[in-house]
């Protein structure tokens, strides 16, 4: 892909967001959408419509300010896309591309936001291309098909993660660590029940693409199950985004799930850098939800 034909890739994309966006349809979505960029936008639109255009969809820019293009002459083909910073003065997106075959036009596979602080490391020039690894990569610290199991495994147990040391510090784990503390406290503090999560990497990596420095980026999804279950007869009220993804009830009985889907772009140094991996952007949204 040249940069030229990416920037017509993304205009493309743009054009059926733009639509699909100003009514809150994702009808069209599909010809341009795929994975779990496909599920989050539709799901995205179900809270716009609950809350009546209070919570928009997430703003995806389509100019880029720097593009990670694959040096490969197989399908299926995925590159990243460093957004410029949207309107809103949020974070930078990671848009992943990908195309499926040779006939199949590039579509929009997921997004990340970049978090706060982190630095994309240098890769190959467009005009060049990043080498495509495979799963079992050797030579970085972490296989690329196991980097997500490994940080699933982080989010699960915390510190106490036989892997916790292999990753540095983020602020995706430390919001997803007090989303569920927070609740969990509230619920044992109203004894109404308890709270578990469960986070499950996909089996493989959508892409694992090499770094300058001898490193990957490591793009994965990861779904995270949150079951709220209840005790002695109580009963939550369920709000009008949750209730709509669930079907229509207004309260959950004995239980109540929330099922998140997500994307992570994680860098994975050299094994003999000394480096810790890192997660570089990250997305988490709920794309289902049921109640019992």
């Amino acid at each position: 892909m040249t940069v030229d034909q990416t920037q017509r890739v993304l205009a493309s994309v743009g054009e059926v967001l733009a639509a699909a966006d100003a009514a809150s349809d994702p009808t069209g979505l599909p010809a341009r959408l795929v994975g779990p960029a496909l599920a989050t936008r539709t799901a995205e639109y179900v809270w716009a419509t609950a809350t009546a255009g209070a919570r928009p969809p997430t703003a995806l820019p389509v100019d880029e300010q720097a593009l990670v293009v694959p040096e490969t002459d197989t399908w299926p083909r995925t590159q990243l896309v460093v957004s410029e910073q949207p309107d809103d003065l949020q974070a930078p997106r990671v848009l992943v591309l990908q195309q499926a075959s040779a006939r199949e036009p590039y579509k929009l596979w997921g997004w990340a936001r970049l978090l706060q602080g982190v630095q994309m490391p240098p890769t190959a020039a467009p005009e060049e291309g990043s080498p495509v690894l495979a799963p079992d990569e050797g030579g970085l610290l972490v296989p690329p098909a196991e980097v997500g199991a490994r940080y699933a495994d982080v989010l699960t147990n915390g510190d106490a993660s036989a892997h916790a040391a292999t990753f540095q510090p983020d602020s995706f784990r430390a919001a997803v660590e007090q989303s569920r503390n927070t609740l969990a406290t509230s619920l044992q503090g109203a004894g109404a029940g308890g709270l578990s999560e469960t986070y499950v990497a996909a089996a493989a990596p959508v892409v694992t693409l090499g770094t300058a420095d001898g490193g990957a980026l490591v793009v994965t999804e990861l779904t995270t199950t949150s079951t709220v279950t209840l005790t002695g007869g109580a009963t939550i009220p369920v709000e009008p985004f949750y209730a709509a993804l669930a079907g229509g009830v207004s309260t959950a009985g004995t239980s109540f799930s929330r099922v998140f889907t997500g994307v992570l772009v994680v860098y994975v140094p050299p094994a003999d850098s000394g480096a810790q991996a890192q997660v570089l952007a990250a997305e988490h949204v709920v794309t289902s939800a049921a109640a019992q």
